[in-house]
């Protein structure tokens, strides 16, 4: 038999008291936690119309019901210049880019310059060894020598050939003879000044110059090495000046054209990537002949006098072209708009540091500035930081100013009433008698004495500026009395 038939209880079924212990505990458990969220619910702050810890409205701090003012930044309305300009993406294009090469063949004996150099035109870049060109012209021009004394020698016998031709010494054939004897030789001196000609412009392109003036790159070849009719040598880039493509659209193009077409240069400003750094000023150079349909523009080119070579060839830029300038108008900071539903709107502080909603109309814009052509009036303040919190009629706070607290009286009233004297923002409650504490007002948390049994310590917010205790009070760090120890 085993141990469990042993067991007196064994077979037996278990007590009712026994089967509903866990549905106990799981209903012990819920009403903990209700009481617990119950608790929490009634701690949390309430807000009032018109008072309470934050003092604001229903709206919100700085709301038309009063309360603590909200901080915005302000800017005055000014009257000043706004530059119409057109915003495009450009690169830098330099005028000409020459890669110079060998024209003839031979062997590089010398390279005179340094990579990154600036030289200019007919500067001596590099040397091919002369000797066999200056061989090739010797022996042509000893050839012309020989052609041209046989020319001479023909023209002297012709003389003579007249001469007894006159005499009637000679036959007319022997007389045509050297003639045609002397126009074969002028042919032949005629044909070596070819070969002497090539001979020295060989010659001459053993010496490698530079074409134009600019800036050389890296060199692709060393001296030393055999090089061919066509090898490159260098890449010369010209700086000063350099150009600037970009696009316009063609919505802008009867604007720009009809300043061209009036003699109005046009002034041309680069900046950085960023555009926030300006690298040179220029002037519109030409446009292109026609519009490019896949993407609706058409190429400028700009010209800059590029002296302080702050442009760079194939360097990206943001080109503003300037069309006009709108003299006298009425500018605020862009940050300062905002969009509603009838369209674009800013709030203008009044005198009484209120704000009012205005919708105005915009002109064109400069950069963090923009123009407006309805609604504004020079001399008045707007507001452009600060505007997600407010409404028609709200307060505000200025930068530099003092809060425009509309609750501090009542505020400083509070502070100054002793407890006990009917003053709605301090009074005290006695927890062991079951009443519940009540707050300083309207918006506070309710203060909670830490003893089971005996009087509770005036309710106090330290954050208002209120003393913790009364005087009478005994300090935080005083013992409880002993008959509160058991």
């Amino acid at each position: 038999m085993s141990m469990d038939s042993k067991d007196p209880t064994f077979g037996r079924p278990r007590p009712a008291k026994t089967r509903r212990l866990p549905f106990l505990i799981v209903v012990v458990a819920a009403l903990v936690i209700a009481a617990i969220a119950w608790w929490f619910a009634h701690a949390t702050p309430a807000q009032a119309p018109g008072g309470g810890r934050f003092g604001g409205a229903r709206g919100g701090q700085g709301g038309p019901g009063g309360g603590l003012p909200m901080p915005v930044g302000a800017a005055k309305v000014e009257n000043g210049d706004i530059n119409i300009v057109l915003n495009a993406l450009g690169t830098v294009t330099p005028l000409r880019v020459v890669t110079v090469s060998a024209q003839v063949s031979g062997q590089l004996q010398t390279v005179n310059f340094k990579e990154g150099q600036r030289v200019k035109q007919g500067d001596l870049l590099a040397e091919i060894d002369p000797r066999p060109f200056q061989a090739a012209l010797t022996q042509a021009e000893g050839t012309a020598a020989r052609d041209q004394a046989l020319l001479a020698n023909a023209r002297i016998d012709l003389e003579r050939y007249r001469t007894l031709f006159q005499q009637d010494s000679i036959a007319k054939q022997q007389l045509d003879s050297q003639a045609s004897l002397v126009r074969q030789y002028e042919g032949t001196v005629s044909s070596d000044r070819g070969p002497v000609e090539t001979a020295k412009v060989n010659l001459g392109y053993t010496k490698i110059v530079a074409p134009v003036s600019g800036r050389v790159g890296l060199r692709q070849v060393d001296a030393g090495n055999n090089v061919q009719n066509g090898g490159s040598i260098v890449v010369i880039t010209q700086l000063l000046p350099i150009d600037v493509l970009f696009t316009i659209p063609e919505d802008n193009l009867p604007a720009v054209l009809a300043k061209q077409h009036a003699g109005t240069a046009l002034s041309v400003d680069v900046y950085d990537r960023g555009g926030q750094t300006r690298l040179a000023s220029g002037s519109l150079a030409s446009l292109d002949n026609q519009i490019d349909t896949t993407t609706g523009t058409v190429k400028a080119k700009a010209e800059f006098a590029n002296a302080d070579e702050s442009l760079f060839p194939n360097q990206f830029v943001n080109v503003r072209l300037q069309l006009d300038v709108m003299h006298d108008a009425t500018v605020i900071p862009t940050s300062s708009l905002e969009r509603g539903s009838d369209g674009l709107f800013v709030y203008v502080v009044q005198p009484d540091h209120t704000v009012a909603v205005r919708n105005i109309k915009t002109g064109p814009t400069e950069g963090e500035r923009v123009a407006v052509t309805e609604g504004l009036k020079v001399g008045e303040e707007v507001v452009t930081s600060g505007a997600d919190r407010l409404r028609e009629g709200s307060k505000v706070e200025l930068p530099g100013e003092n809060p425009q607290n509309a609750g501090a009286s009542g505020e400083k009233a509070s502070a100054s009433a002793k407890p006990g004297e009917g003053d709605p923002s301090k009074r005290t409650g006695n927890r062991g008698d079951g009443q519940q504490g009540q707050g300083r007002g309207q918006g506070e948390h309710r203060r909670r004495d830490s003893s089971g049994t005996g009087t509770g310590a005036p309710g106090s917010n330290p954050a208002d500026g209120a003393p913790a205790t009364p005087a009478d009070a005994k300090p935080a760090d005083a013992k409880p009395a002993d008959s509160g120890k058991q």
